[in-house]
């Protein structure tokens, strides 16, 4: 057998767009930062597999994980991984490029389609003595193989969507839907100058005008410096405050295209516009951030920053790094000594331990660290107090018991009272709404609705509270969602729109109408999730606004028509729009790119339950739970075997939709309500209280406590749930 030849991809190589100019020719007038930019993490994101970016051991290494051995070997100029593929069979796969250096380093492998995926095998860069120069899997404790969605061939894994425009520049995805391939192009290999400043032949050429005063823009197409004032401190001031304030967020929203966990929806160069014009910031949901904010999943720092004080106060990430190294302006504390009197803050007096200490360091206890790919190690830039009271109440995260780890939050929190006084609440005030809501508790609507109200609260954690608020809409909310709809945040924007389907169509066009041209692109998509079904109520004035938003949507989701969710979100809109063959199409589509994508099956499913081809929607469902045990497909099943009244069959998918989403308080109502009907009374009761238990404002589950209990005879019980049903308040759930 012959050696294998490096992989490189020739066909995506290709010469960079006109208006972008590379990296050399900055240099050229900017060699400063140019050599400040070499070696920097930004440089080395993404490099051609050689001997001299390949830092992993090929020399016959092998790694066992979930009972498949894999082998990292040399041969010739290639460096070769023998692993599982797509059908859990051993092939050898030629590295293309390398991702990353430090403390890792992943490997990306072509595919014939145009894909290249990202290996869950990683070296382990840092030290020996660290316990670096390794081979190790990326989800050591999970058991992932060829048919799991995290498994390296999966899309989950895909570089194409998933990677490659945060870690290369001036890249065009260019998926042919027709053809299910990808001819991925970018201007330069890794994250460039015109990654951040956008593309440079403007400004090239305004370097040549004779007469450059004459155009202030310098032919950038975003102006990074954080104009305004400087950060001063005032006499007798511990923290700087700005002279002025900053004039534009450009600096912030772009570094945010990139270090924010936010879906793309459009690759213009839209530098300089609000984050949201070319993505969908994610809110904070509970599989990404803990109640109080905290990081939970990996988000990196976008959604972390702007819930802070420094965000509001006008920091800028620039103000820290520097943009061209990405290190620190500053060692250690020294870095926040420059806004921070260290007279007052960088003392015991402040800290509370000894100086030079681990915990004396700002880091330690206002930017907690975790571990993200098992070994990279990041802080939070939520720049917090710490709140072992919050920790002590609602379970968030501690940073005083990580370290201290054999007390707990309420002797942090003593300690804290100790220090700092009784009232020493200062930090997220969110925290305990979010938290109500995300349990389905009884009286969350009351402080769900005062974070959306307050406006000194973070857009992020605002638009949060409107996720939430849904199941506890009444008629006086109109008032606020209207205010909402107004708000000047898009995010905040955007969930009020979401809300709205709560609405009847007459009532939903003319709140919603307006913001189907709006200046934002991500509010104008969410206007029309809003109001497709609602579309026959609008006047002919503003029919032509909403079919130029339905074509943008559709533009949007074509972007991403490699992925499952872009054509679930056309099928979902065709069968909104009362096009029921498109959407069929759409679903089918959906299934067809990713079998363990659950939502395509439970939707194609429930568009045959309206058409009447409840027998379909049954293949359907059980099709999807041959590639994935998505609770969605077993509650879906379920209903459908009740509809079709096969009711002993219809316990068993209900159960475990129940069992395995305990926090989904409708799969455990309807579950009860199935083992009533097969006469299990008592059974379905104490499915009821354990759920009442965890979800203490769901109505559903009240109410069918009080007639089960009275139909049982129970009169108390009955009269003791219709108390508590009772306290919930008469008014309806929706206006």
């Amino acid at each position: 057998m012959p050696p294998l030849a490096p992989v490189l991809l020739a066909a995506m190589l290709v010469g960079a767009p006109p208006d972008y100019v590379g990296r050399a020719r900055c240099a050229e007038c900017h060699a400063d930062e140019a050599r400040r930019y070499a070696g920097s993490h930004h440089d080395l994101a993404m490099q051609p597999a050689t001997p001299a970016t390949v830092l992993g051991r090929f020399d016959g290494r092998q790694l066992t994980y979930n009972g498949v051995t894999s082998t990292f070997r040399r041969e010739g100029g290639a460096f070769i991984v023998r692993t599982d593929g797509p059908d859990g069979t051993l092939r050898d796969y030629p590295v293309a490029y390398t991702f990353g250096v430090e403390p890792l380093q992943q490997y990306l492998v072509a595919l014939p389609d145009g894909r290249l995926q990202a290996l869950s095998l990683c070296w382990d860069s840092r030290p020996a003595a660290a316990g670096g120069q390794r081979w190790f899997h990326l989800y050591p404790d999970e058991k992932i193989d060829f048919r799991d969605e995290l498994h390296w061939t999966a899309p989950a894994q895909n570089w194409n969507y998933m990677c490659a425009a945060c870690h290369s520049t001036g890249l065009r995805r260019r998926y042919d839907a027709a053809t299910g391939r990808f001819d991925t192009q970018w201007s330069e290999i890794d994250v460039s100058c015109e990654a951040c400043h956008g593309p440079g032949a403007a400004h090239v050429a305004w370097a040549a005008r004779p007469d450059r005063a004459a155009d202030p823009s310098r032919g950038l197409t975003v102006d990074l410096t954080p104009r305004g004032g400087a950060w001063v401190f005032g006499d007798g001031d511990a923290i700087a405050h700005l002279s002025a304030p900053r004039a534009s967020r450009a600096q912030l929203d772009t570094c945010g295209r990139c270090h924010a966990r936010a879906a793309q929806i459009a690759e213009e160069d839209a530098r300089g516009q609000p984050l949201e014009q070319t993505h969908l910031l994610a809110a904070l949901d509970p599989s990404l951030y803990h109640a109080d904010g905290q990081v939970h999943g990996e988000v990196y720092e976008y959604g972390s920053f702007v819930q802070s004080r420094m965000h509001a106060a006008g920091v800028v990430c620039g103000d820290c790094h520097d943009p061209h190294s990405g290190a620190l302006r500053a060692a250690g504390n020294a870095v926040c000594a420059t806004c921070h009197r260290a007279a007052v803050y960088d003392t015991p007096a402040h800290h509370h331990h000894a100086a030079g200490s681990e915990a004396a360091r700002c880091v330690t206890c206002h930017m907690p660290a975790h571990d993200f790919m098992v070994i990279d190690r990041r802080h939070d830039h939520s720049f917090r107090v710490p709140r072992p009271d919050l920790a002590a109440a609602l379970g968030t995260p501690d940073v005083c018991s990580g370290c201290h780890a054999d007390r707990t939050a309420t002797w942090a929190a003593d300690a804290v009272r100790q220090w700092y006084g009784p009232d020493r609440r200062r930090g997220p005030r969110f925290a305990d709404a979010l938290a109500a809501g995300r349990a389905h508790a009884a009286g969350a609507g009351a402080p769900l609705a005062a974070v959306v109200d307050d406006a000194t609260q973070p857009a992020i954690a605002r638009a949060s509270a409107l996720d939430l608020l849904a199941p506890y809409l009444t008629s006086g909310d109109q008032p606020r969602l209207e205010r909402a709809l107004r708000d000047p945040d898009p995010q905040v924007r955007r969930a009020a729109l979401a809300l709205l389907v709560a609405w009847e169509p007459a009532q939903r066009w003319p709140l919603g109408a307006p913001l189907l041209a709006d200046p934002v692109r991500g509010v104008r998509l969410a206007a029309v999730d809003a109001l497709a079904d609602a579309a026959a109520a609008a006047p002919p004035a503003q029919r032509a606004a909403f079919d130029a938003a339905v074509a943008e949507y559709r533009t949007a989701q074509m972007l991403n028509a490699d992925r499952a969710e872009s054509w679930l979100n056309l099928g979902a809109l065709d069968a909104r729009l009362g096009d029921a063959a498109a959407a069929e199409t759409a679903y089918r589509r959906a299934i067809a790119t990713d079998p363990r994508f659950a939502p395509a099956s439970v939707n194609l499913a429930d568009l045959y339950r309206q058409l009447g081809r409840d027998a379909d929607g049954e293949r359907v469902l059980r099709q999807g739970l041959a590639h994935s045990q998505d609770p969605t497909l077993h509650y879906a099943l379920g209903l459908l075997l009740i509809r079709q009244q096969r009711r002993a069959e219809a316990l068993a998918p209900l159960a475990t939709a129940a069992g395995t989403a305990p926090d989904a308080p409708r799969y455990a109502y309807v579950y009860a309500l199935a083992l009533d009907g097969a006469g299990r009374r008592g059974d379905a009761i104490a499915a009821l209280e354990a759920a009442h238990r965890r979800a203490t404002g769901d109505r559903d589950i009240l109410t069918a406590l009080v007639s089960l209990n009275a139909q049982s005879g129970n009169t108390a019980a009955a009269q003791r749930w219709g108390a508590a049903l009772q306290q919930l308040g008469a008014e309806a759930k929706t206006p």
